[in-house]
């Protein structure tokens, strides 16, 4: 039999540090092929390009590993991956690992995420990993050694039909990690203001910032998780629909 074709996107670009962690990570697991952007594209969410032309270029960073930079988002690179560059259907998508949370409601904003919901959405077993350090020197060693059990278990198990991953790892040394905890998604938001600055020629600009509030006390979420020294896995679904209303606008709205 064939190994397991593994496909490897990021949102941070296809020279990031985070995405040769993760090529190390599941590279004995199988042929993995990388196509990831060519530009970073944090919180590009699950945007695609349908109005410019998108590129490819095999590039040669990882080696015994074929790799391509693509012009557009993360959810274009697992599109163009499927149509035009892999030979089959990936047995498993893993996208990251990403500098920085994407625990909560981080989740909507994610180009990591966002990829990995593509390939869901497209039947493939998928997982995005993030790791809770920002910095460009991050060190990935313990979120490499965890990413590549839990891709082995997705390869050997598989996932629930129409569900994805999304795996967070504290910033911590691997021995210092307490294990993973299965959880939900904590209900938490930024809380967000534009700062209003000029720019040379006295003209306003604006730049986003904000801060981030976890409004739930719940010791079943990620955020307790993450806070408390173990890896969050959050069973994710793209079914956007609220069941729970479906029954209140029948019984309660006059059409």
């Amino acid at each position: 039999m064939s190994k397991p074709l593994i496909l490897v996107v990021n949102d941070d670009g296809v020279t990031a540090p985070g995405i040769r962690a993760l090529v190390n990570a599941v590279k004995d697991l199988g042929e993995v092929v990388v196509v990831a952007p060519d530009s970073p594209q944090s919180g590009m969410g699950h945007a695609i390009t349908i109005n410019k032309p998108l590129r490819i270029d095999e590039v040669h960073l990882f080696d015994g590993v074929k790799s391509y930079q693509c012009s557009g988002t993360p959810a274009d690179c697992v599109k163009i991956a499927k149509d035009k560059i892999l030979h089959r259907k990936p047995d498993l998508c893993v996208s990251g690992i990403n500098h920085g949370s994407n625990s909560s409601i981080n989740i909507i904003y994610s180009g990591t995420m966002s990829a990995a919901m593509e390939a869901c959405l497209e039947g493939i077993p998928a997982v995005g990993f993030s790791l809770l350090d920002y910095k460009l020197d991050a060190d990935f060693t313990a979120a490499t050694v965890l990413a590549k059990v839990i891709a082995k278990q997705i390869l050997d198990n598989g996932l629930p039909k129409a569900t994805l991953l999304n795996v967070n790892i504290p910033n911590l040394k691997t021995e210092a990690i307490k294990g993973v905890r299965v959880c939900r998604q904590a209900v938490a938001k930024w809380e967000e203001e534009y700062m209003e600055r000029q720019d040379p020629f006295g003209r306003n600009y604006y730049w986003l910032t904000g801060k981030f509030v976890n409004h739930d006390k719940g010791e079943d979420t990620d955020e307790c998780a993450l806070a408390n020294g173990f890896v969050s896995v959050v069973p994710v679904q793209y079914d956007l629909t609220a069941h729970h209303a479906i029954p209140f606008i029948n019984e309660v709205w006059k059409f």
